[in-house]
C-alpha cells in the first residue's frame, strides 16, 4: 500500500470484521516532535495475547477468504523504515487499539493520502458503525462524531446524495483547513 489512508481502510475493515460497533480513528501531526501518529481504536472482539504476537506475521490471518494478511506487517515495516513503530493493544472481548508512529519529515514516509474519501467511504459504507474521526495538526483539530448526524437524519440513509455531499463538505473543510503534510 502506498498511502497511509489505505492502511487506515484495511485496519478499519479488520475492526468491522471483529464485530466493532464503535471505531475511532485519530491522526496527529506534530511538527515540534516530528511525529505522525495514527491510532485506530475499536470495541470489537479483541485478540488473545498469542494472536497479538503473531499478527505482524504476513502468513497469519483470521480471514477465511485468503490465507495471508499483509496489511499490518506492511504498515509495521513502513513505520520502522521511517524511524517509527507499530503497537497493538488488545484484550479478548474488549477491543483493540492499533497505533503507528512515523517520523513526520522522513524522506521515505508514505503520504497520508485522501483522508476525505477514506472517512467518507467508511461512514457511508458502514452506517451501522459509530464512527469518530479526529485529526490534529499541532494545536488545530478537526473532530467528527457521527452520532448527532445519524440521530438528526432519522430514516434518511447516509447514502442519500444530499447527505454524501454534506459529509464531503464537512470532511473537506475540516481536514483541508489543517494543511497536513
Amino acid at each position: 500500500m502506498r498511502e497511509i489512508s489505505l492502511h487506515i481502510l484495511d485496519i478499519a475493515a479488520n475492526s468491522i470484521s471483529a464485530g466493532a460497533t464503535t471505531i475511532k480513528i485519530e491522526i496527529e501531526e506534530d511538527k515540534e516532535s516530528d511525529t505522525l501518529l495514527v491510532r485506530i481504536t475499536d470495541n470489537g472482539k479483541g485478540m488473545s495475547p498469542e494472536m497479538i504476537t503473531m499478527v505482524t506475521d504476513p502468513f497469519v490471518t483470521s480471514r477465511t477468504e485468503r490465507k495471508v494478511g499483509l496489511g499490518i506487517p506492511l504498515l509495521k515495516a513502513a513505520a520502522e523504515a521511517c524511524n517509527g513503530c507499530l503497537s497493538i493493544n488488545s484484550e479478548a472481548g474488549n477491543g483493540t487499539t492499533v497505533e503507528v508512529r512515523f517520523q513526520l519529515n522522513h524522506i521515505d514516509r508514505m503520504p497520508l493520502g485522501d483522508l476525505v474519501d477514506t472517512f467518507l467511504s467508511l461512514e457511508v459504507g458502514t452506517p451501522e458503525v459509530h464512527w469518530i474521526f479526529r485529526v490534529r495538526k499541532d494545536s488545530n483539530e478537526f473532530y467528527f462524531d457521527d452520532q448527532g448526524l445519524k440521530k438528526e437524519l432519522g430514516d434518511l440513509p447516509l447514502s442519500n446524495p444530499e447527505v454524501i455531499r454534506y459529509l464531503r463538505s464537512i470532511f473537506s473543510s475540516g481536514i483541508n483547513a489543517l494543511e497536513l503534510n
